[in-house]
């Protein structure tokens, strides 16, 4: 073994070691990190439910919500692409093309924030409007949203820089600068929404000022780091190949999410149709249903950075075997949390208002839907493995067809004939498990996982 491959060993051991014991120590740092980027929205939604009222709580955790996801999240995708770039030329101890990696990574990510900032504030506002935002919550979503995209540079900069410490094995540092974030935070909440009483610019501010420092933090760690994926201003250039190679990855993860946003733009439009009690309750539901994304998604991610690696390292095994145990996790965790939101919903729906209706309508949502979280267990690990040997694109078709284009079809053909919210529910177990299927056939019939393992 050569002295550089000695050094990554004993930096992150995700090439060697025990694989789920590896594996867990890659994701509790980035679930607790998620976890904290969650309760960016939740500690806005938590106090301007209680301080301002359920208008204001269906304006920042409904509509605004799933605009910002649509917008934000496509950049978002693009930066895994930069995280599997950069894990698989670490994996390879190629110093060169990791630093070039990097500073392309940040060209992106500050072009993406530009034009997200001009975007949300000419269009954003006009889509609450399409959605059929109800009157009352309009003027509260349009404040939130303008003053959000005002700052939305300093969430991909924080996003895309914590996807480059993830690749090289240092999930820790993005956690505890989340949790500085997080915590200064619910401090300007406080200060903005309840002694000042800015209502919801008050929350928009907080939350941008925020992901500003988690941005200015993980940037700093960057720049003082003597190892490849150092960051240098004056270095910042984008290099060609290497940006076709982030975008032959990250272009399918980004039009992934943007197609699950798509569809959750449909889903909220047909929430609005049910009143102010129902999108309060989707937004209360949004909350608690963020925990089990947060865990889906630093499994996820795991899982990736773990395929990237060994792929890289040429441990192709290793790589599979890493499937099956990321798998063997995901299930546990969802049995978990499936049965603690089912549980303890109530109590939970409580920190975010005392309405009845709006609590009664929630724990509509949480029992129908928190059974079925199972079904999208395999939709979360095949797709981050073969995202991490580069096979990118034909996963992204079976999400976008099996899974977001499914459950708009599902809205406008089921969902006419009998218009009411089971059946707009019924949307995501439906496309769940129908995608889980195509994996199924893809990962064991017709991915580059199998020729891989015929060569291994």
């Amino acid at each position: 073994m050569s002295k550089n491959r000695e050094v990554a060993v004993q930096k992150n051991g995700i090439t060697e070691g025990v694989i789920w014991q590896q594996i867990l120590i890659f994701f509790f740092p980035i679930l607790f990190g998620t976890f904290f980027q969650q309760l960016y929205n939740t500690a806005d939604a938590i106090i301007v439910g209680r301080f301002v009222g359920k208008e204001a709580l269906s304006a920042v955790g409904g509509t605004t919500g799933t605009l910002i996801n649509l917008m934000v999240g496509f950049f978002v995708g693009m930066s895994s692409g930069a995280s599997v770039v950069v894990s698989q030329y670490f994996g390879a101890e190629q110093p060169d093309q990791v630093k070039k990696s990097v500073h392309t990574a940040f060209c992106l990510a500050i072009a993406g924030g530009v034009c997200l900032m001009i975007l949300g504030q000419v269009f954003a506002p006009v889509a609450i409007r399409l959605m059929g935002a109800p009157e009352e919550i309009i003027d509260y979503s349009v404040t939130y949203i303008r003053i959000y995209f005002m700052g939305v540079i300093g969430n991909l900069l924080y996003n895309m820089g914590a996807a480059i410490l993830r690749a090289v094995g240092d999930s820790k540092r993005p956690l505890f600068f989340l949790i500085c974030a997080c915590l200064t935070n619910i401090v300007l909440d406080i200060v903005f929404v309840v002694i000042l009483k800015m209502e919801v610019a008050g929350a928009a501010l907080a939350t941008i000022l925020s992901q500003a420092m988690a941005a200015g933090l993980v940037l700093l760690t960057l720049m003082r780091s003597n190892e490849s994926y150092r960051f240098e201003p004056k270095a910042l250039k984008m290099d060609r190949q290497i940006l076709k190679r982030i975008i032959q990855i990250g272009l399918p993860a980004g039009l992934q999410s943007m197609m699950y946003s798509i569809s959750n733009v449909v889903i909220q439009t047909k929430m609005n149709g049910f009143g102010t009690n129902t999108i309060a309750a989707w937004a209360v539901f949004g909350k608690i249903d963020g925990i089990f994304w947060m865990t889906m998604d630093a499994l996820s991610i795991s899982v990736t950075t773990f395929a990237g690696q060994n792929f890289g390292a040429g441990k192709i095994d290793r790589l599979k075997k890493g499937t099956y145990v990321g798998l063997g996790m995901t299930l546990l965790a969802t049995a978990i949390l499936a049965s603690a939101v089912y549980t303890f919903g109530i109590t939970i729906s409580g920190l975010f208002t005392d309405d009845p209706m709006v609590l009664a309508e929630s724990m509509k949502i949480i029992k129908f839907q928190a059974p079925f979280w199972f079904c999208y267990s395999c939709v979360n690990v095949f797709p981050s493995t073969l995202r991490g040997i580069g096979d990118a694109f034909i996963p992204m078709l079976i999400i976008c067809i099996g899974t977001c284009a499914l459950r708009v079809v599902w809205l406008f053909t089921a969902g006419v004939i009998r218009p009411d919210l089971f059946t707009v529910l019924f949307s995501y177990p439906l496309s769940w498990s129908v995608t889980s299927i195509a994996f199924l056939i893809y990962y064991y019939r017709f991915s580059k996982m199998r020729k891989l393992t015929k060569l291994a």
